[in-house]
């Protein structure tokens, strides 16, 4: 299997906005492109304690972390989680410092409440999939803390939801490579998205000039 130097290493952060739209990953992550907005204003409010690295807790049989530094060689990826909790298990990982095995399990940070398409379960499953390579033990479960409700979603990392995210993978690492941005392909969700100025979903959607050209001479 390819593994990725560190020089390819892309962010982990990607994968939600490939999911819900590969011309805006594009915009972000190939051409650094980035304009705020209240949706990300707040995203930023919700994410600022969760990656405060000085905040540590011990509570008995549990070990909670903040911003850990993850990444993967063989995805290629790497980013922070919000949270890492370990807990004190028979099967787990040794970590320094500590006596036993411990369970790391990924929980990750969001503003709003819980979303029907599967961009901050495929981040998540992509954090597991990276401390799995770096503690060498399986992780079957995450959390999805949404700021809105307050309430944690189980997500249960699945072989089919580990395979969506190496190949999503595959495809970003293709496209970075090349320097390619996908076309727009416009949707309800455009008119909520921060760069929706500067991608201009409908101006990017018109008719080609090849097109245009094609279509008046052939009349």
């Amino acid at each position: 299997m390819k593994e990725y130097s560190e020089d390819e290493f892309l962010l982990l952060s990607g994968i939600q906005h490939f999911c819900f739209c590969r011309r805006q990953w594009a915009l972000i992550h190939i051409e650094q492109q980035w304009q705020e907005n209240l949706q990300t204003t707040e995203g930023n409010i919700v994410h600022k304690y969760c990656h405060d690295e000085n905040l540590y807790e011990k509570r008995k049989d549990l070990i909670i972390t903040r911003g850990m530094k993850v990444f993967s060689r063989k995805l290629g990826v790497t980013g922070a989680c919000d949270v890492v909790e370990l807990h004190r298990s028979t099967d787990g990982a040794v970590i320094a410092g500590q006596t036993g095995a411990w369970q790391p399990c990924p929980v990750e940070y969001k503003k709003g409440k819980c979303k029907s398409i599967d961009a901050d379960r495929l981040q998540l499953c992509c954090q597991a999939m990276c401390l799995e390579e770096m503690f060498l033990t399986p992780i079957a479960i995450g959390y999805l803390f949404y700021a809105e409700t307050h309430r944690r979603e189980e997500v249960a990392f699945t072989d089919t939801m580990k395979k969506q995210v190496a190949e999503m993978l595959r495809e970003m690492h293709s496209l970075f490579a090349k320097g390619y941005t996908p076309k727009s392909k416009p949707k309800a969700g455009c008119s909520s998205c921060s760069l929706k100025e500067i991608c201009l979903p409908k101006l990017c959607n018109t008719i080609s000039v090849s097109c245009y050209y094609e279509r008046f001479l052939g009349e």
